[in-house]
């Protein structure tokens, strides 16, 4: 039974890391002490102790301490013993490359078949989809492969961005990127705006949050989806 939170970001305009969905994550996470985060992504390039101490400072205010992937001689191990799981954001392609690399790509997709409680923001939502495609990152590094973890039948874009109306930026909106996505894939694409979240319940997948969605199909017309809604596609 899955049992997920897919969120778009870490933090809200100037609100603090993880504030803004902390009620959310313990309830999550009730029924345990310690979560197990997954740095790899490391925004920014930082160092993943770093990492680990900005999301176990977050976590404290929730009562549960953090410790990080890295700090295992077996990642894979502490994945598959972990109660509690989140990965963070940062770059999707390094994150992925490192998840392949360590080999916990696949212990990953089993402890959240088998019901662990995980939360991903950003590069950490990238991988729930079936590939990590519709990111919004720059490919610093080339992973071995594009698939991801697809504990949902779609893929995601996290940090979605609605067109500026008289902006004279020229360069892709967010929406022309996933339509040159989908001139080659066929796969859904939910973008996620700043502040919502998908919530996962085995397999009843719901929109939560203050913000609608933007949802791409194939050969579709883009439509928005609202708050409380399932997500479904034929």
């Amino acid at each position: 039974m899955k049992n997920m939170i897919i969120a778009s970001t870490s933090t809200i305009h100037e609100s603090g890391y993880l504030t803004y969905i902390l009620d959310e994550l313990a309830s999550l996470y009730k029924d345990t002490e310690e979560i197990l985060f997954i740095p790899y992504a490391r925004p920014g390039g930082i160092t993943h102790d770093a990492y680990t101490a900005i999301a176990a400072k977050a976590f404290k205010t929730i009562g549960k301490t953090v410790r990080g992937a890295h700090e295992f001689d077996n990642p894979n191990e502490a994945v598959a013993n972990a109660k509690g799981i989140f990965t963070g954001g940062g770059n999707t392609f390094l994150l992925v490359s490192q998840l392949y690399k360590t080999e916990v790509m696949t212990s990953l997709r089993d402890a959240i078949f088998n019901g662990i409680p995980y939360v991903g923001t950003s590069a950490g939502s990238n991988i729930c989809g079936l590939t990590m495609q519709t990111t919004n990152d720059m490919p610093i590094i080339y992973p071995p492969s594009f698939k991801t973890l697809g504990t949902i039948p779609f893929n995601i874009n996290p940090h979605y961005l609605d067109p500026i109306e008289g902006d004279t930026h020229m360069g892709e909106t967010r929406e022309t990127r996933i339509k040159e996505f989908h001139k080659f894939n066929t796969l859904p694409v939910v973008g996620i705006r700043e502040g919502s979240w998908i919530r996962v319940v085995d397999e009843k997948v719901t929109l939560e949050g203050p913000h609608s969605a933007r949802i791409f199909e194939h050969e579709k017309a883009p439509y928005e989806l609202d708050s409380g809604s399932t997500l479904m596609f034929s």
